[in-house]
């Protein structure tokens, strides 16, 4: 067994040196979402065993026993050459390599290196270059911890009874959106939210997004947090401003516990009857005699011929069970609140991914798969040749001095296209708030989006074919009043030019042979 004191010094020795490696991987360049949240979560495994370092450290601090026998054999008066317990421990050490002759000598630095180490280097076997731990924390949906998968709790959420239409996915994100503005489905009415089904989806809602934040940020301390949040509902609770929780009320429970304080009650069937012509009925039915004899053999006491009960605490029983499972939905939804308020950015990119996602066609649905299905270029830093290409590309990649729109690759387009389809000329439309338009294609093309709708409604006009090409208000409003007049026009036109005849023959125009009949001449 190695002293005590040796321990102490090697452990506080692996503290030091796992308190650079932090720095060192957190120190690292981290240019994208994966090598930032591969380094994260190799910094959390760090700190884990910095922590269990400290805490065996504090444990050997502790031990006064252990520490006051190997004080005691070094502070020993030992007579000159006395080499006994040098020997006695080198003994132990020789025993202990002859009986391990294949130990690894310094585990401690290739633990270190390992973790240091960073992914795709070279000298990595092949076979498990491609594999990412971190990657299989994620479904394909979440991309590497980008976006929320939701779709499972969608369907459970329009599964629920009684929330009246149900909403489709991108509704339904919208949904857990406005939890920043208050508790989570303030939408649903109280009895949903008592619902058994209610709390099953809530706690289901809950634990994915918990799981989704320590996947994602390794090393944000969750409990604490946790521990604050439910403080803060404790609180809440019982000043009685947790909000609308209390039970659904379907009538006053009375002195026989079924509900109600009127009507007669069958202790053999616990069921209340409202009248006493259905009571006397169900006596001779099968199902009272079978309940009746089950009573009777478990040694029930036997119901009042009035309808009453022997009193107990079953009711006060069945309403304490009740108001604990509604606090437990309450904090569940307080819970849930406050994860989906930590990640509102993430949820707002999860929605404009699906949206992106909803325009694009089979075939470049195809082509993003495939392209995320690439694994990323490894680098390198044994050769510099190979280090100097990558930047050179990467530089190349960015370069935009003329600023061109970019591809769906992520490229610029070629200057020929940019020239061919007019994208370096302005168009200004003063009706879409002086929004500016590159190119004649998009011009065009505004005229049926949301934007150019949405202003034609705030200035009272319809968007019709007519105002096509209208950009500015005072256009619009003259071409509407002009379009109104020659409106009134025709029909007047249409009044004075189409001609009747009576029964004599006469010929009149319209508007006159309406006039004459309604005076009674015709």
């Amino acid at each position: 067994m190695d002293s005590i004191i040796e321990v102490n010094r090697q452990t506080h020795e692996e503290i030091e040196q796992y308190e650079r490696a932090l720095y060192s991987l957190l120190s690292r360049n981290q240019p994208t979402h994966e090598i930032r949240l591969q380094t994260e979560h190799k910094a959390a495994q760090v700190l884990d065993r910095i922590a269990s370092r400290t805490v065996t450290l504090n444990n050997l601090y502790r031990d006064e026993d252990a520490r006051k026998v190997e004080l005691d054999v070094l502070s020993a008066p030992a007579q000159q050459n006395d080499l006994s317990e040098f020997y006695a421990r080198l003994v132990k050490v020789q025993e202990h390599y002859n009986k391990y002759p294949d130990a690894v000598a310094g585990g401690f630095e290739l633990e270190l290196a390992t973790l240091l180490e960073e992914s795709n280097q070279d000298g990595v076997d092949e076979e498990y270059e491609d594999e990412d731990p971190i990657s299989l924390l994620f479904s394909g949906e979440e991309v590497y911890g980008k976006y929320l998968d939701l779709y499972a709790n969608h369907t459970a959420y329009n599964n629920l009874k009684n929330i009246g239409k149900r909403l489709p996915y991108l509704q339904y994100l919208d949904v857990l959106l406005a939890a920043q503005n208050g508790p989570v489905h303030q939408e649903l009415p109280k009895e949903v939210k008592t619902t058994k089904d209610y709390e099953m989806y809530i706690q289901t809602l809950h634990d994915y997004l918990l799981s989704f934040v320590k996947r994602t940020q390794p090393l944000v301390d969750i409990s604490s947090k946790r521990l604050e949040v439910e403080a803060e509902f404790d609180l809440q609770w019982e000043a009685g401003e947790a909000g609308a929780w209390e039970e659904p009320s379907n009538g006053k429970k009375g002195a026989n516990g079924n509900g109600t304080s009127e009507g007669i009650w069958c202790a053999a069937c616990q069921k209340n009857y409202s009248k006493k012509t259905v009571y006397d009925a169900h006596l001779t039915s099968k199902k009272h005699l079978k309940a009746t004899s089950k009573q009777a053999l478990s040694d029930a006491p036997p119901s009042n011929p009035n309808g009453s009960t022997t009193p107990s605490t079953q009711p006060s029983q069945v309403h304490s069970s009740s108001k604990l499972r509604l606090r437990k939905v309450a904090l569940l939804t307080h819970l849930t609140t406050s994860l989906l308020t930590s990640l509102a950015s993430t949820l707002n990119e999860t929605k404009s991914n699906v949206e992106r996602r909803f325009s694009l066609t089979a075939r470049e649905r195809e082509q993003e798969l495939i392209e995320q299905a690439k694994p990323p270029p490894a680098p390198t830093n044994n050769s510099g040749e190979a280090a100097a290409g990558e930047e050179d590309e990467e530089e190349e990649r960015i370069y935009n001095p003329l600023k061109l729109p970019l591809g769906w690759d992520g490229k610029p387009i070629p200057y020929w296209l940019y020239k061919l389809h007019g994208l370096g000329v302005e168009y200004r439309c003063e009706i879409c708030s002086d929004h500016v338009y590159m190119g004649r294609k998009n011009f065009d093309r505004h005229f049926q989006e949301s934007r150019h709708a949405f202003g034609m409604r705030a200035l009272g006009l319809p968007n019709t074919k007519h105002f096509h090409e209208i950009t500015r208000i005072e256009d619009a409003l003259s071409l509407a009043e002009k379009l109104k007049q020659e409106g009134r026009h025709e029909i007047f036109e249409q009044e004075t030019m189409e001609e009747l005849e009576d029964d004599e023959g006469n010929v009149y125009n319209r508007k006159t042979y309406e006039d004459l009949k309604k005076q009674g001449l015709i």
